[in-house]
């Protein structure tokens, strides 16, 4: 099925309420989400398939921070999903990195990575370079760089497969972010022996596929969708004695 991008931004919105999400988590959560379906990233795939996660991470307190000083921030995402804990982190490290120049946050301990590119967007318009990578537990190993200039809503995207496997046995389930509001931070590869290019997402394939969503509508899967207006008719209140007498037009 199809529907408009305000629609799904909306209904978004309602479903992350009615979850437990405070109305300013709600907003950045259906932000996010939408982002990622209208340029054909599957942001919605990644919310049902994590819905638990999500449903669980919606009343947990908020992430914790290691760790901080003038440049660097480690903070705990207490195994929660981005759409909670991601918000916030950023926002520290824009912070950071608004008065030092560059940045750096790892978010440690956290889930449904993959839908932190569409806050990541949200920094790069206004003014940031940003740089974001994470590793999937996975064989063979793999990482994915996600690469914003400053005011562009377009990311470079790339999946790598990492020749060397580490070592220690630490799991990979966090976030390094730099930002820079005077470098450009767009990632390159070193060297063909030591990365195999598995994946990527160029700036006009992306481009081609949010204008394709706003034309046309955005697919969605009409279960997923029907989860989220479950959650949505959650924010509705029963009519009451009370709530009836206040309807209808003034006299």
């Amino acid at each position: 099925m199809k529907v408009s991008l305000n629609e799904l931004q909306s209904v978004c919105r309602k479903a992350f309420v009615g979850m437990g999400f405070t109305a300013g988590h709600a907003d950045d959560a259906a932000a996010m989400v939408a982002w990622m379906q209208s340029y054909g990233l599957d942001g919605l795939k990644e919310l049902s398939e994590g819905l638990e996660c999500v449903v669980a991470s919606a009343t947990s307190d908020r992430p914790q921070v290691i760790y901080q000083d003038a440049d660097l921030a480690v903070v705990d995402g207490q195994k929660k999903s981005v759409l909670s804990s991601g918000n916030l982190a950023m926002e520290l490290a824009f912070a950071k990195a608004r008065v030092r120049g560059l940045a750096v946050i790892k978010i440690r301990h956290c889930r449904q990575r993959q839908l932190i590119m569409g806050y990541l967007s949200r920094l790069a318009d206004r003014g940031m370079n940003v740089t974001a990578f994470w590793r999937h537990s996975q064989s063979p190993l793999t990482e994915q760089v996600v690469g914003f200039p400053a005011r562009s809503s377009v990311p470079s995207i790339r999946v790598y497969e990492l020749a060397d496997t580490p070592d220690e046995d630490v799991p990979n389930d966090g976030i390094t972010i730099v930002m820079a509001n005077h470098v450009d931070l767009l990632p390159t590869v070193r060297s063909q022996d030591e990365y195999k290019l598995l994946a990527k997402h160029d700036e006009s394939d992306l481009l081609a596929a949010r204008h394709q969503a706003l034309e046309e509508g955005i697919t969605v899967n009409p279960e997923v969708w029907q989860q989220l207006k479950t959650f949505a008719a959650q924010t509705l209140v029963e009519a009451s004695a009370l709530s009836r007498s206040g309807a209808g037009p003034a006299e």
